[in-house]
């Protein structure tokens, strides 16, 4: 027995993906409207705890909130049409603009655009980060787990995981969170189901969870091993390689994961700039579907530039196709093996506040993803400093670019103080920013 029909779930998942625009933040707020509000297929009390247990995944928490309330609905299918709905748009979006970005980046009037954009795209993270810590930190010890999340971040170069993993053991022994009830609001379609025991599928055996992990390992990592074995020297290899290891390492959903893809692919691999990176990150954010789908345009424009034997536009379009796999796959992974037991989960006193902290340290991340992009973008030269431990980024003061700290204040005060909306404030900018070019 479903809890929906499969006509009425398509509709809504497809409304989901096309109108999912604003980063995690703004998607977790259409999910919201439509699934809690408007359809009334969860209560609020089960869509926090699922978007919990989701902050606690590597990868995109959204388009894992998504493929859960879609696997509660219609099972497997269901959640992995729900999650495929809602990348699907972004990902058509992103490979036409990072088609055209890599043809014509040169163009004096593109360049303008990307001016204007890259300094919205702070007043947007910075919007994003308030919007989690108004809903995050509740409590002096969120406070303080966000702070320091923050500071062992930039200025100690601590990993994400391992902050995530200390994080989640402060947590569990302060017992941050609130335990669900065990009866639960039901004023949801999927509550009421669950109440009475007509979703079957969502109590796992260790058989099933065996068997779905080996399956979705298989589809994840073949892909992998072939090009590995086929082509180990190739930026396809790599890429693939590279964007494995980040869905398992980067936790505390999409900004964490900019975060460390924007350092590792700027730095480390040098498959794009710091500018070119923000250039993405801002295609990513006019477009519906998951942020973390600027990956995409990393992975296509890595390929572009390296294309072997291919041509530059078919190795870019390979590229993509192959970051987006290895991203997205694990995600139904975590879902479908993890997601049987997340009833037990919201009656542990100790596991929920596991969560509840995980999501206060996620604030501190984003935080530093916001002071990474805005110095990246407002200061022509960046330096790395190295001194008793500490590992800073600090920006050359006399390389500051006033034109672009006078579009960042207008889209923040468009933002926080106006309210505009974001697609409004990027075409805004976006139009300034083509105007002082050419000027």
């Amino acid at each position: 027995m479903s809890a929906a029909s499969w006509p009425e779930a398509l509709r809504v998942f497809a409304r989901i993906g096309l109108q999912s625009f604003g980063g995690p933040a703004g998607q977790i707020a259409v999910m919201h409207r439509i699934l809690v509000e408007e359809k009334r297929w969860l209560s609020e009390a089960r869509f926090l705890h699922g978007l919990n247990y989701c902050m606690l995944l590597p990868g995109p928490e959204a388009m894992q909130l998504v493929t859960y309330v879609g696997w509660l609905l219609l099972r497997t299918w269901g959640g992995l049409v729900a999650g495929l709905l809602f990348v699907l748009p972004g990902f058509l979006a992103v490979l036409a603009l990072s088609m055209m970005y890599a043809g014509t980046q040169d163009v004096a009037f593109v360049e303008g655009v990307f001016f204007g954009i890259k300094p919205a795209v702070i007043a947007i993270v910075v919007e994003a980060l308030l919007r989690m810590a108004r809903r995050a930190l509740r409590t002096p010890l969120q406070r303080w787990l966000a702070t320091l999340s923050f500071v062992s971040i930039f200025a100690f170069g601590v990993p994400f995981p391992l902050l995530i993993l200390a994080a989640g053991i402060a947590g569990a022994i302060a017992r941050v969170g609130d335990v669900a009830s065990a009866d639960g609001a039901t004023d949801g379609l999927i509550d009421r189901a669950l109440a009475a025991g007509a979703l079957p599928h969502v109590r796992s055996t260790p058989r099933r969870t065996l068997a779905t992990a080996l399956l979705w390992l298989f589809v994840w990592l073949a892909p992998v091993a072939a090009l590995q074995g086929l082509a180990g020297g190739s930026v396809h290899a790599r890429l693939a390689l590279f964007f494995s290891q980040a869905a398992v390492v980067t936790f505390g959903g999409a900004y964490a994961v900019l975060a460390y893809v924007a350092q590792e692919a700027v730095h480390a691999y040098g498959w794009l700039t710091a500018g070119e990176m923000l250039d993405g990150l801002g295609l990513a954010e006019t477009t519906p579907g998951p942020l973390i789908l600027v990956v995409q345009f990393v992975g296509h424009i890595a390929g572009h530039r390296a294309p072997g034997g291919l041509s530059p536009a078919l190795s870019g379009l390979l590229a993509s196709l192959l970051v987006v796999w290895v991203t997205f796959c694990p995600c139904f992974l975590w879902i479908f093996v993890g997601a049987p037991y997340l009833e037990a989960v919201r009656r542990s006193r100790r596991l929920a506040g596991a969560l509840a902290a995980v999501t206060a340290c996620v604030v501190g991340v984003i935080a530093h993803l916001a002071l990474w992009f805005a110095m990246h973008t407002l200061f022509a030269r960046v330096t790395v400093v190295r001194s008793l431990g500490l590992t800073s980024h600090l920006p050359d003061l006399s390389t500051l670019n006033v034109p672009s700290l006078a579009l960042a204040v207008l889209a923040l005060v468009a933002i926080l103080r106006y309210r505009v909306g974001m697609l409004a404030t990027l075409s805004c900018c976006a139009i300034l920013g083509a105007t002082i070019s050419l000027l």
